[in-house]
């Protein structure tokens, strides 16, 4: 606990020490720039656009239109039952998603939950009928390496701006998986089967949720923690990330 407490202070002095600089490109923000990222950045997200896959909610190529869903996920298994993102996981948001998970900077939890949020309402996504936003969990060990949860930091303010419940006790990893990154499509599925559960004595029958996670690639890790969800009675099962 003391040792947490002396790298967030660290952390803190840091802030006050050295300028602020844009986590993507490292250019000194101006005084009015108080979302963290600079204007230029800011322009270059790459923003998911309709139509959308009506499952992994990526963007339908000119082809796949009158499908409505595609050729990825008409190959494969998904245990949930939709998934939206606001953003294409390249360039500027990679970058910004990689500082955020890995360098410890979970301030920008709010520009880029607030990006999510201004999807929601673009898209009108229905969170009325949910009753609670699950972020994904983190094993102990990976967790104790960052020091938070990067999905329980964008959950947060969401729950907070559409007045849901945030329950981030009621998913569990129980083991430690290796880092999706690392693996090939065909074994991400195999590397989380298994990895979630839902605590005991929690009541899920018939509820509807949120998932809440950073990225989705190939769906592997969303599809496994609905499965769990789904298999202690959740009804609907939707994920929410920030990019795919």
């Amino acid at each position: 606990m003391i040792n947490f407490m002396l790298r967030s202070l660290l952390r803190g002095l840091k802030g006050i020490i050295y300028p602020k600089t844009c986590p993507s490109c490292k250019a000194k923000l101006k005084e009015a720039e108080e979302e963290l990222i600079c204007k230029r950045c800011c322009s270059q997200i790459k923003i998911n656009l309709p139509p959308f896959c009506v499952l992994c909610g990526r963007h339908l190529e000119k082809e796949n239109f009158n499908k409505n869903i595609c050729p990825g996920c008409v190959r494969r298994k998904l245990h949930f039952d939709r998934a939206f993102s606001p953003c294409v996981y390249e360039g500027v948001t990679k970058k910004l998603i990689h500082e955020f998970k890995y360098k410890g900077k979970n301030i920008l939890a709010r520009p880029l939950s607030r990006i999510m949020i201004n999807f929601i309402k673009e898209y009108n996504i229905p969170l009325d009928f949910l009753d609670l936003i699950i972020p994904v969990p983190l094993d102990n060990a990976r967790l104790r390496e960052r020091e938070f949860n990067q999905s329980e930091e964008l959950g947060i303010p969401i729950a907070r701006e559409f007045n849901k419940e945030i329950a981030s006790k009621v998913l569990l990893r129980h083991r430690r998986t290796k880092s999706q990154v690392e693996l090939k499509d065909n074994q991400r599925a195999l590397n989380v089967a298994g990895s979630f559960s839902v605590n005991k004595g929690i009541n899920l029958n018939k509820k509807n949720l949120l998932l809440i996670d950073d990225v989705l690639t190939t769906g592997s890790t969303s599809s496994e923690a609905a499965r769990a969800l789904k298999n202690a009675g959740a009804q609907t099962v939707f994920v929410l990330t920030l990019a795919n």
